[in-house]
């Protein structure tokens, strides 16, 4: 799942699948904030002075988060 993931220091790294799918596979050192939360509460979690890289299995809800964020200012990277 992970293969092919380069991440550059200082990306912090978000998983947004749910907390079970979390806890059975995510990329080591990602953060688990899943999608329903993180997108009712970015606010609480983000800083737009980081640098994130978001993820989930599919990549589906990941690219929507990503594209909903970067609108917003957040830098993303993908």
């Amino acid at each position: 799942m992970f293969n092919g993931i380069n991440i550059r220091k200082g990306v912090k790294i978000i998983d947004i699948q749910d907390k079970y799918s979390y806890q059975m596979n995510h990329y080591p050192g990602a953060v688990n904030i899943p999608y329903d939360e993180l997108m009712n509460n970015y606010r609480n979690y983000l800083n737009k002075q980081d640098t994130y890289y978001i993820y989930c299995k599919s990549g589906k809800l990941s690219k929507r988060v990503n594209t909903v964020l970067s609108y917003l200012g957040y830098n993303i990277v993908e």
